[in-house]
C-alpha cells in the first residue's frame, strides 16, 4: 500500500489535515468564502493558522456567518461585543480592520462586479498558478503578485493585508497551488 503524501505543514492534527485535504489550494470564486478568508487571514497576523482554524466556528458566529453586508454595518456596540467574545482573537485593531475591510470589500464588488473578479484579475488569464514545490523551503512568503494586490488593497484602505498575508490568502483560496509535488491534494 502506497504511503499518503501530504504537505508537512499540516502535521497530524485532524482539523489541519481536513483543511489541507479539502480547502487549501483549491480555487475559490465565491465572494462569501473570499470574505471569510479575508477576515480569517487578517485575524491570523502574528499568530499560527491552526490557532485561527480552531476558532473558525467562533468567527462564523461572531461575524454574522461572514455576511459582508452585516459585518460592514457593525457599530461600536458590536466591537465591544466582539472584544468580549472568547471564540475569536480579541484584538481591537483586528476587529476594527475586519469591519473596515467589509465596507471596502463591498466597494470592490460594486467596482468590479465581484471581489473574485478583482482578485483573480491579478493573475495571468485569471488562472491559478501551479508552483513547483519540492519542499516547504521552496514556498515563498510573498511574490510580485502578492506585492501588487497588497499594495492596491492598502491604497484602497484595507488593513491587516500586507503582502505575506495576501500570499497566504492566495494559497488558501487556490490562486496559487503550493502543495508539494506528490501531495494527495496537488
Amino acid at each position: 500500500m502506497a504511503e499518503i503524501v501530504r504537505c508537512g505543514w499540516c502535521g497530524t492534527d485532524p482539523l489541519y489535515v481536513k483543511y489541507h485535504d479539502e480547502e487549501w489550494g483549491k480555487p475559490v470564486y465565491d465572494d462569501k468564502t473570499l470574505f471569510e478568508f479575508l477576515i480569517l487571514e487578517g485575524a491570523q497576523a502574528g499568530l499560527s493558522w491552526i490557532t485561527i482554524l480552531r476558532r473558525r466556528d467562533g468567527y462564523r458566529q461572531a461575524f454574522a456567518d461572514f455576511d459582508v453586508e452585516k459585518v460592514a454595518a457593525f457599530v461600536e456596540a458590536d466591537v465591544e461585543r466582539l472584544m468580549n467574545d472568547a471564540g475569536i482573537i480579541r484584538n481591537r485593531l483586528k476587529i476594527n480592520a475586519a469591519i473596515n475591510n467589509a465596507k471596502l470589500f463591498i466597494g470592490i464588488q460594486k467596482e468590479f462586479g465581484s471581489f473574485a473578479d478583482y482578485m483573480w484579475g491579478f493573475l495571468p488569464n485569471k488562472k491559478p498558478i501551479l508552483n513547483r514545490v519540492k519542499s516547504l523551503g521552496d514556498v515563498p512568503p510573498r511574490t510580485e503578485i502578492s506585492d501588487l494586490i497588497s499594495k492596491d488593497m492598502k491604497k484602497r484602505g484595507f488593513k491587516f493585508f500586507g503582502t505575506t498575508i495576501c500570499y497566504a490568502h492566495m494559497q488558501a483560496t487556490g490562486m496559487v497551488n503550493d502543495h508539494v509535488e506528490g501531495c494527495i491534494s496537488r
